[in-house]
């Protein structure tokens, strides 16, 4: 069984990609368009636009078992070496070196294929990406969710009515968020720190988290890399995060639901953690290296229109009225204006030495929500205190 999405809708959904997402495309251009073939009907969508474009699209098919398309899927983990892992083809970096803009369609046909895999080898298979990732993040990107069965499946909902989620999230135009984020992101450019109030179920404590967010570039995302999009985030000073977070909302991470997260900084570094429910999970993710002990962003989220909790970070994260703190790599963008000029990696490695800026093979979203009855109570930049209504950030 496949999504039933309609020729309007998929055009619709493909033209905000690649004219408004990626600015548009040139005959020069050559799109990698990366996806499981349960993707196909917007994988064939795009292709046809981008070859009408007079431009080249590399249309790469992920393997089943393969999440997200990392340099190798869960048959390298299960079956082979360290060794056999970090031989990878010499000729995928050159492919991805060739591409100028990237198109990642999110959804999997069995996400139970990539579950349970080895500790070591999972981290070692995410270390090997890591340069790959680099690779596509310094280029024009952007980031999509198609619906499939087995995604549905995760969220409790039929086929049917998750695909209608996410084509209406997905098919709405993305300028509308300029307005809407506006207020928030000229406070938080103006503020220096920022501090999170939540409530623990476990033990009914106020827990407090407090980072520098000062000298940061603030990012207003309305649809540029993530799509359907609507957050204010940056990446803080690392070493400044302090204190405790309850984080009640599900998260879908490598065919597994986390939910129910508990976490302890003491000078930037993850001291104490816990789940409710997929512990195991988050220990793997927390222990893949030193980078992912510690925080690389913080964000609000600011999309009024995305009423449905779903568990893909790609959606909950966008939520207005909630608020995520991602695990892991910092974004080099809130620290240099322009992170590929020379100039730019001189001070970059300056913040990564200091541990200012963090790098991981890990970014992982997680997501408090600050709706009536989430665990998330006050937030704070500077002394200015932020409410929800209606289901959107204001300052009082």
């Amino acid at each position: 069984m496949s999504a039933v999405i309609s020729k309007n809708d998929l055009e619709t959904w493909s033209n905000y990609l690649l004219n408004y997402s990626l600015g548009g495309i040139t005959a020069d251009d050559v799109v990698m368009l990366k996806g499981e073939h349960i993707c196909w009907p917007l994988l064939s969508t795009l292709q046809d636009k981008i070859f009408a474009a007079g431009a080249i699209a590399d249309l790469y098919l992920v393997a089943p078992d393969n999440d997200r398309g990392r340099v190798w899927g869960a048959a390298m983990a299960k079956y082979g070496s360290i060794d056999q892992i970090k031989r990878v083809p010499t000729w995928l970096e050159e492919r991805y070196k060739k591409m100028t803009k990237y198109i990642e369609i999110l959804g999997a046909e069995s996400p139970e294929l990539f579950r349970n895999l080895p500790d070591d080898k999972l981290q070692a298979i995410m270390k090997a990406d890591e340069p790959f990732k680099n690779i596509r993040m310094s280029k024009p990107w952007v980031l999509t969710l198609y619906p499939t069965p087995g995604f549905a499946k995760l969220e409790g909902m039929s086929l049917k009515e998750y695909t209608r989620i996410i084509v209406k999230a997905s098919t709405v135009d993305p300028q509308e968020l300029e307005a809407q984020e506006e207020d928030l992101y000229q406070i938080m450019k103006k503020s220096h720190t920022i501090r999170i109030i939540t409530h623990s179920p476990l033990n009914r404590k106020r827990l407090e988290l407090r980072m520098d967010i000062s000298d940061r570039f603030i990012i207003k995302c309305t649809g540029k890399n993530n799509f359907p999009d609507g957050e204010i985030f940056t990446s803080p000073d690392a070493n400044s995060v302090e204190g405790e977070i309850y984080v009640d909302l599900p998260v879908f991470y490598s065919g597994t639901t986390i939910q129910g997260i508990y976490l302890r900084f003491e000078n930037g570094i993850i001291q104490k953690y816990q789940a409710r429910m997929g512990g195991e999970v988050l220990k793997k993710i927390i222990e893949t290296d030193k980078g992912s002990h510690r925080l690389g962003e913080v964000a609000l989220g600011m999309n009024k229109g995305i009423q449905q909790v779903l568990k893909h970070p790609l959606f909950v994260e966008k939520v207005g009225g909630t608020l995520h703190i991602a695990i892991g790599a910092s974004y080099p963008e809130c620290y240099v204006e322009n992170p590929s000029s020379p100039d730019a990696k001189k001070f970059l490695n300056h913040y990564q030495q200091k541990g200012i800026m963090n790098t991981s093979a890990q970014h992982v979203d997680i997501v408090t929500d600050f709706r009536s009855g989430g665990a998330g109570k006050e937030v704070y930049l500077d002394d200015v205190r932020l409410k929800v209504k209606n289901r959107q950030w204001i300052a009082e």
